[in-house]
């Protein structure tokens, strides 16, 4: 939610045109603020050759099935952040193996950067804000249905998984860790 009060000198902020947008503005002492996305991880997990997803329990998406995923915080790397998730959400540790893409939407204020990882100690075990675990055997992944109506975080978040799970809906030809890759 946007402030309606300035940080600096408490003055109702107004809408004013600065760099040919309209943008949240001080009128006392100058301030312009900026509305930046937050960055967000998404660790796309493979785990004794399945892929690990939990159920959701917070919005967006909450009750889905979705890779292990969360904020990037301050002072962490992006590949920090992927292995604290993954730990957090999981019980898992992981090595960070690549980035899988980077997806952004108008409108929302968060830019998913989406990774592939593997699982290198640990059992999977559902915590955080994750109702269950589940390990998803390549051609197996649960069949969900798009969140019509929902807000647009929920449809666009809803599209990145589609999107970064997809290599999972075919079954085995060869590892799940290649199928990844491709």
């Amino acid at each position: 939610m946007a402030p309606k009060f300035c940080p600096q000198c408490s003055t109702p902020l107004v809408l004013a045109k600065i760099h040919n947008r309209e943008r949240e503005t001080c009128p006392a002492c100058g301030e312009t603020f900026f509305h930046k996305p937050a960055p967000v991880v998404v660790a796309v997990i493979e785990h004794a050759d399945k892929l690990v997803l939990i159920r959701r329990n917070l919005d967006p998406l909450g009750g889905y099935w979705a890779p292990p995923g969360g904020y990037v915080e301050q002072g962490e790397s992006l590949a920090e952040a992927v292995v604290r998730e993954a730990r957090e959400e999981t019980g898992l540790e992981v090595a960070v193996d690549g980035l899988i893409g980077v997806y952004s939407q108008t409108g929302v204020r968060a830019v998913i950067l989406a990774y592939r990882a593997h699982s290198l100690a640990g059992e999977p075990v559902a915590g955080d804000d994750a109702g269950e675990i589940a390990l998803i055997a390549p051609g197996q992944l649960p069949l969900q249905t798009p969140p019509e109506g929902a807000p647009l975080i929920d449809r666009w978040f809803y599209d990145v998984i589609q999107e970064v799970t997809a290599p999972w809906k075919w079954g085995r030809r060869t590892s799940a860790r290649t199928m990844m890759r491709r």
